[in-house]
């Protein structure tokens, strides 16, 4: 399994590759560090200069590092890449050079304006076409938790989790989300029975979602400690739960959209990136 470290030298993305390596095994690990002057005016040249030299001295210095910091961990090393430009692109550049299996990253949690506009990992987990590992920080690497929506994207994410994951001594949880209807325009209409009957049947169809999902786990021997049905907003719910449960991991799909469909519409996956306290897998279908 071929993956993609991205650091920039910093704890974060340190911590990112050592929650990465508490969920999987037998991997191999290509380290990229950007050299990021893509902030200064168009004007000023930095090709040649001193300041371009002390940015290629100080990647080559984080290479170094992080190689030896992760053998020391007994990750295995494959190649190590410099590039030179905006943090994303070269994120992207790699990702389309190689085929990588899981892209990972540590995510500084922006705030205010900066979340709005999107950090490099937001940024990444909507762009590059390989599945992302986003962390927030060292966590216990133990409670995960599965997002399911439809059934066929969460199929897909499901089965890929099991081929690649390590679950031993995991606690594996799973959790589905239906939205209540704005019943209000019927009201003095209909009987409220109608309404309750409604949502009953909605909340049972969801647990026999959870069940299908379920025997994917005990077939392949492992135990699932809960199955949750959650009633609400899908990403206000997850992030909820997440938090309540000090989930250590949350593994979502993600539907691919148009360029503007991803700057206009707030996903559930890309919401629960940007609130969840927890590490993120984005796992594509």
């Amino acid at each position: 399994m071929n993956v993609l470290f991205c650091t920039d030298g910093s704890k974060i993305s340190y911590s990112a590759i050592q929650n990465f390596s508490h969920w999987f095994d037998n991997f191999t690990v290509d380290i990229l560090c950007a050299v990021d002057w893509s902030m200064l005016p168009d004007n000023v040249a930095v090709e040649n200069s001193q300041f371009a030299m002390q940015c290629a001295n100080s990647a080559d210095s984080i290479l170094d590092y992080s190689e030896k910091y992760l053998s020391e961990s007994g990750i295995n090393i494959g190649k190590k890449i410099k590039m030179c430009g905006a943090a994303v692109d070269c994120v992207l550049e790699a990702s389309q050079s190689n085929k990588y299996d899981y892209i990972v990253l540590g995510s500084h949690g922006k705030k205010g304006i900066q979340k709005w506009l999107g950090s490099v990992s937001q940024e990444v987990a909507v762009s590059v076409d390989d599945s992302v590992y986003i962390s927030k920080g060292r966590n216990y690497r133990r409670k995960l938790l599965f997002t399911i929506e439809s059934a066929e994207i969460s199929y897909s994410v499901v089965k890929r989790a099991l081929e690649t994951f390590n679950f031993n001594d995991k606690d594996i949880q799973l959790s589905t989300v239906y939205e209540v209807p704005d019943y209000l325009f019927l009201e003095g209409n209909v009987n409220s029975d109608w309404i309750i009957d409604v949502d009953k049947k909605q909340e049972n169809s969801a647990m026999l979602l959870l069940n299908e999902f379920e025997k994917m786990f005990t077939d392949k021997g492992l135990f699932v400690s809960k199955k949750m049905v959650l009633k609400g907003s899908p990403a206000t719910q997850i992030i909820s739960y997440v938090d309540k449960e000090d989930i250590d991991l949350v593994i979502c799909g993600y539907r691919n959209r148009t360029h503007i469909a991803k700057f206009l519409i707030s996903s559930v996956t890309k919401r629960v990136l940007e609130n969840a306290k927890s590490d993120v897998l984005i796992i594509r279908p």
